[in-house]
């Protein structure tokens, strides 16, 4: 696998410490570029310290605190300084039929993938270089309909809705906003808080069977696209881009087409 040149650049990746983030940041290290991850979970964050050893800061940060991000944007101001790119990845969500949502659960979904990842743009905005990038993780679930997931659908609707204002926003900058949307992505939760280990298994299962790849996409599939809108897409902002083995588009194979 071709390693790309990543030497000199800056990073932060918030939710950095395991899936589609950790596998982000694997590729910017093995780059060269210096990373600031954040990460929640005290054994997410201590397994990341123990496997990425050097070259890496990694941060205790709770992306639905402000006063957390406050914190955050001083930490990177020191540690970094300006920074080349913002992924924006941290996100919770939880299979919830809408009658068995709470007030709790429904606050929980839109604090961290709404209103943390608007406020972590904001803050950290002025730390990001002329012609940097931002780039945010969505998903899917805000295109289409899945039973379980209609606030989180909805707070990753709100967010693709974020790309293209902070997109008209950091055009004076030249600072390119722009999202990757994933579909079924093998990682250690599934991208689901909570979910037993047989729930795992029967989602997995589900994404093998209905995306048209017929697999589930990995980590580090993401990871590409993230540092391809990053750094290579030039000319490209406001744009959400899917990552999901065709399942948004509805391909249907050759022989079922007739």
């Amino acid at each position: 696998m071709t390693t790309t040149n990543y030497s000199g650049k800056k990073v932060v990746v918030t939710g950095g410490t395991h899936g589609m983030g950790l596998a982000t940041v694997k590729k910017l290290l093995a780059g060269g570029a210096e990373v600031l991850l954040t990460g929640f979970n005290p054994r997410n964050l201590e397994a990341a310290r123990q496997e990425l050893r050097a070259g890496v800061h990694i941060i205790a940060s709770d992306t639905a605190s402000l006063k957390d991000i406050d914190a955050l944007a001083g930490i990177v101001g020191e540690k970094l300084g300006a920074i080349d790119l913002l992924f924006v990845n941290a996100g919770f969500s939880m299979l919830e039929s809408f009658d068995q949502v709470t007030e709790a659960t429904y606050d929980k979904t839109f604090a961290i993938n709404t209103k943390g990842a608007f406020f972590t743009v904001q803050r950290l905005a002025p730390l990001i270089k002329n012609n940097g990038a931002v780039v945010f993780t969505t998903s899917i679930a805000n295109q289409s309909g899945y039973a379980g997931m209609s606030v989180y659908a909805g707070a990753k609707a709100a967010l693709a809705s974020f790309v293209k204002g902070f997109a008209a926003e950091l055009l004076p900058r030249g600072i390119r906003v722009n999202a990757v949307s994933p579909g079924f992505i093998h990682t250690p939760t599934m991208g689901v808080s909570g979910a037993s280990r047989e729930d795992l298994l029967a989602f997995e299962k589900l994404g093998d069977e209905i995306t048209p790849l017929k697999r589930n996409g990995m980590a580090e599939e993401v990871a590409g696209a993230v540092l391809f809108l990053a750094f290579d897409a030039t000319f490209t902002t406001g744009e959400e881009i899917t990552v999901d083995g065709g399942l948004s588009k509805k391909l249907t194979p050759p022989e079922l087409s007739h």
